[in-house]
């Protein structure tokens, strides 16, 4: 049986349509279209402008973002989804069958480095287009006024990426045609730069020009928003995001180009505070470039932020990610909002904000970690080419050849460190710990549970449900279980049922929750052990798909009645005469790490800081699985990992 849920209604996402291109442009290409505001002062920095460089940065700006984002991403990667969801983490689960232990590691790099960067690009997307205004009030503190703006952007993300998209869209698209169109302008008074499209101005940038290679850092600014990209694909879908890109990239490019004209018009001079960007700006509308940038520029944060939604909901599915409070704020399909993600974002953005204070000062801190990001993505690509059925030649040099570019970028990068880069590779070490050691204690815990073989146990329990001498616990009595076969259960489960004041019910229900690979799968399926007593119920839901199992189970037992194949009446004998449904009660078991431990180090570090993430960033059980506290009891259940040895106890005479 399928259910149906509003979050999973079959909205045809890769079918093209002018809202979806209006959407895409609104939430996806937000980090990207705004790299012209930045990129080319980056590059030129405070450095005389000189021919080579002028011609050289257009060139590398151009073949990154043809070769980067529009062979790599638009066309290769965007490929690479699982029913219509990108991002790292979906391409993990289309691919980690079919390779070894190993893909955790590129897997949780590159989910925790893209997080990572999610603190930087908002604010450099919003300070670098506040600052516009110093043209007029060179001395106006824009601090404030970025923290502001920043605020405002996470408060709306509670309403959901629909709406939000649905207004940004239009205002993107005024963003690129003004960018397009002013690039336009500046270019037509020099169309000889576009002899930069010339890749052999990449080969003079980085070689004749001293220090080239190091400037790769600055052009990699460009294509920083392609990663987000991928992850933003369950928002709009692939085909409207590709065919908003070739509007999106000519815009891009004729801004870029437009600004080396202004280049080339000074050459043997050094900008000094001037921004090429709003440089090539006329003066008449100056004012509303700085109005519709300032908007582009809160639009751009959008793309890191619903992309960060995205990775951690599916992280949590995959236990990659401690459990958190999923909001569903439209039914739009795959959209979600994350409350403590959004204001913890919220908080490093204003500590970066605090720090850097000016934009020029976060460039160094930009680019490094989504640099690394790319790379993971890269490796997973080319064990999804070989799943794909792509030669193993092809299936090696195609990801070769984006390794090596990028390994060029992450070089070029790593002058960035010191002077700032150190802040992001320091978020994503720590987003890294968290996954490692949450993934690590929870394979630890789940590899120590006892499993007992169920034998004469099942019988017992319909002996049990029909001792009237004993009070009754429930009606309906359930059980989590991480078995999917009625031949073992935990030894906790049987121990709970059985020991001390044995818990009588009607029915015992023994459910089994397998997250599928799919993203918004909803099935169930049920064993009769014993009929009117005992039942495995498994539900398959797919890994963007909130566990609210209460919900579900009266949805399964309705079903199941319709079929005559459970009666749900309660069988109190006043109940029954009357026909009243009984009641339903939820046991769960939540684990402790026992005193009765002798760990290595290595386990003991593990499993007390899984512990300590459990206890302080997680929320319980019940809340976690979409149980209401009303019907829960939760136990707790002792975890031995290792028992102590060597300990004598010797009886006094």
């Amino acid at each position: 049986m399928k259910f149906e849920n509003s979050h999973a209604r079959p909205h045809d996402l890769n079918k093209l349509s002018w809202a979806g291109l209006f959407v895409a442009l609104g939430i996806v290409f937000g980090d990207i279209g705004t790299s012209p505001l930045y990129t080319f002062a980056a590059i030129v920095g405070e450095r005389e402008i000189i021919r080579t460089l002028a011609l050289g940065a257009l060139s590398a700006v151009f073949w990154t973002l043809t070769l980067q984002t529009t062979i790599k991403y638009i066309t290769i990667v965007l490929s690479a989804d699982n029913h219509g969801e990108g991002g790292v983490f979906s391409l993990y689960s289309l691919i980690y069958e079919k390779a070894g232990k190993w893909i955790l590691y590129p897997t949780i790099i590159g989910g925790a480095f893209i997080l990572a960067e999610g603190i930087i690009t908002p604010p450099i997307s919003v300070s670098s287009a506040v600052e516009g205004l110093r043209i007029y009030a060179p001395d106006l503190p824009t601090v404030p006024i970025v923290i502001v703006i920043l605020l405002l952007i996470f408060f709306a993300q509670q309403f959901g990426t629909q709406i939000i998209g649905k207004f940004f869209g239009p205002v993107m698209f005024v963003w690129f045609t003004f960018i397009g169109a002013i690039g336009l302008i500046s270019l037509a008074s020099d169309f000889s730069v576009l002899q930069a499209l010339n890749p052999i101005w990449v080969y003079r940038f980085l070689v004749e020009y001293p220090g080239g290679f190091w400037l790769l850092g600055a052009v990699f600014l460009c294509t920083t928003g392609a990663e987000a990209l991928y992850s933003d694909m369950g928002h709009v879908g692939r085909v409207n995001i590709r065919y908003s890109w070739v509007y999106v990239k000519l815009c891009l490019i004729l801004s870029y180009a437009g600004q080396t004209a202004f280049l080339m018009h000074h050459l043997g001079s050094k900008l000094e505070g001037v921004t090429p960007f709003y440089s090539i700006v006329p003066r008449a509308v100056l004012p509303l470039g700085i109005v519709i940038a300032t908007a582009a520029a809160i639009i751009a944060s959008q793309a890191l932020i619903s992309g960060a939604f995205t990775l951690i909901g599916e992280a949590i599915r995959l236990h990659f990610w401690y459990r958190q409070r999923i909001v569903y704020p439209t039914d739009f399909k795959g959209q979600l909002y994350i409350p403590q993600v959004n204001w913890l974002l919220f908080a490093g953005c204003v500590v970066v904000v605090l720090f850097f204070k000016e934009s020029k000062h976060m460039e160094a801190a930009y680019g490094l970690s989504v640099t690394l990001t790319m790379m993971m993505t890269t490796v997973l690509l080319s064990v999804f080419l070989r799943a794909r059925g792509y030669s193993k030649p092809a299936a090696f040099f195609i990801p070769a050849f984006f390794l090596i570019m990028e390994s060029a970028f992450l070089i070029a990068n790593l002058i960035k460190f010191p002077h700032g880069g150190w802040i992001t590779i320091l978020g994503g070490s720590v987003l890294i710990s968290i996954m490692w050691l949450w993934y690590q204690g929870r394979t630890l815990r789940r590899s120590l549970t006892i499993m007992e073989d169920t034998g004469p146990f099942f019988q017992t329990l319909q002996e049990l449900s029909n001792d009237r001498t004993l009070p009754q616990y429930a009606t309906h009595l359930v059980y989590l279980t991480g078995s999917p076969t009625t031949d073992k259960l935990e030894q906790e489960t049987v121990r709970s049922i059985l020991e001390k004041t044995p818990k009588r019910a009607d029915v015992y229900w023994f459910v089994h929750v397998k997250t599928d690979s799919e993203p918004f799968t909803m099935k169930y399926s049920v064993k009769t052990v014993i009929k009117e007593d005992v039942y495995h119920l498994t539900f398959n839901l797919g890994f963007r798909i909130e566990a609210r199992l209460n919900y579900f189970f009266e949805l399964a037992l309705k079903d199941m009645q319709a079929n005559n194949e459970v009666n749900i009446t309660s069988r109190h004998p006043v109940l029954e005469k009357h026909q009243i449904d009984g009641d339903i009660r939820f046991v769960l078991h939540s684990s402790f790490l026992s005193h009765e431990n002798d760990l290595t180090f290595r386990q003991n570090f593990i499993m007390r800081a899984y512990y300590l993430i459990r206890h302080w960033l997680s929320i319980r059980e019940d809340a976690a699985y979409g149980l209401d506290a009303s019907n829960v009891e939760i136990e707790s259940v002792p975890i031995v990992i290792a028992k102590m040895r060597g300990m004598k106890l010797t009886r006094e005479v």
